[in-house]
């Protein structure tokens, strides 16, 4: 970004049409013969005759090197901002429930992709967050540690798959190893945002017991209880007749879920379909928001030694031109 230390000296450029008019004037409208002759073919090869056509360059030197000049008077400036930012970031843990109920489809286009877009254009609003994964259905395992490559977290979130494990919802599992990934951190805040669909009916952790252990570690639960209200459609891929549907009902326990968040300090929230998921994590991305302190360092370096060079090239060719090659005209 350029900017004028001496703004000033702009208007000086005004000058610059008047002798441009004055020069055309005095070439064009104002030429008088000194000698009249009735034929001047004689006079047309004369050696002198294309000097004549150095006066055009010397004039365009002279005001190439006057626009030089008031531009370097008025001090251009290269403006060089640096920003620092220093921010006390967040290590969040995203815990997906990937029990094969998570293919009802009353969440478009089922709850498991719901669940994988939302959580991906979470992830696309966060700056400096170090944010991992753990998926849990009978067992749970992490899919990636809090980490701030976006990009390869939300490869990793594309290749988890529903059916590598074996079925089941093992609620408190998800949570213990998410706990495990953040126990050591030193984050300023540290958070689970967990997503199920169903019961605990598998793992060895109860889900309140695992809530005890974030506790201790000052962990912060976001529970998000996915699926509409009642019954839900369900695919079931038949060798014979293909796919069909049939409803199931939705078996969400969401007192457990409450009692986790308020436990923890967090918030239980319930997603019946897409759009309501998607406010969710929008309203979670709200409330868990890095502090950011930026301090700004502008530096400045000036551009006129180069505008001064330039119009001192100019000049000097203006004064040889002038002084030794078009005296020549003058003598003739």
């Amino acid at each position: 970004m350029i900017e004028f230390a001496n703004p000033m000296w702009l208007w000086a450029y005004l000058v610059i049409p008047f002798i441009i008019g004055v020069y055309l004037y005095r070439f064009f409208l104002n030429k008088r013969p000194a000698l009249l002759f009735s034929d001047t073919q004689s006079f047309k090869n004369l050696p002198g005759n294309r000097k004549q056509h150095l006066h055009w360059l010397g004039q365009l030197f002279f005001i190439l090197g006057l626009t030089s000049l008031i531009y370097a008077l008025a001090r251009p400036q290269e403006q060089l901002t640096t920003v620092e930012r220093n921010a006390d970031g967040i290590d969040i843990v995203l815990a997906l429930d990937i029990s094969s109920s998570m293919k009802a489809e009353d969440l478009k286009p089922n709850r498991f992709e719901a669940a994988r877009e939302v959580a991906k254009e979470f992830i696309d609003k966060r700056i400096s967050d170090r944010i991992g994964l753990v998926s849990f259905a009978m067992q749970s395992f992490t899919v990636c540690p809090p980490t701030l490559d976006y990009r390869l977290l939300k490869e990793l979130i594309d290749e988890v798959e529903m059916g590598v494990i074996q079925d089941g919802t093992a609620i408190g599992m998800g949570i213990a190893t998410s706990v495990n990934r953040l126990k050591d951190s030193s984050a300023k805040s540290k958070v689970i945002i967990l997503l199920t669909d169903g019961q605990n009916n598998a793992g060895e952790i109860d889900p309140v017991t695992a809530a005890d252990l974030a506790i201790a570690y000052d962990i912060k639960i976001y529970t998000i209880g996915a699926g509409s209200r009642g019954t839900a459609p369900y695919p079931v891929d038949d060798p014979i007749f293909g796919r069909r549907y049939r409803n199931i009902q939705v078996d969400l326990d969401e007192d457990m879920l409450l009692r986790i968040a308020e436990l923890t300090g967090g918030k239980y929230y319930r997603a019946t379909d897409s759009q309501e998921l998607l406010r969710i994590y929008q309203e979670i991305d709200t409330l868990e928001r890095t502090k950011v302190e930026e301090i700004l360092y502008t530096d400045f370096t000036d551009l006129y030694p180069l505008y001064l060079a330039l119009s001192l090239l100019f000049m000097t060719s203006y004064f040889i031109l002038k002084q030794f090659v078009l005296r020549s005209i003058v003598e003739v």
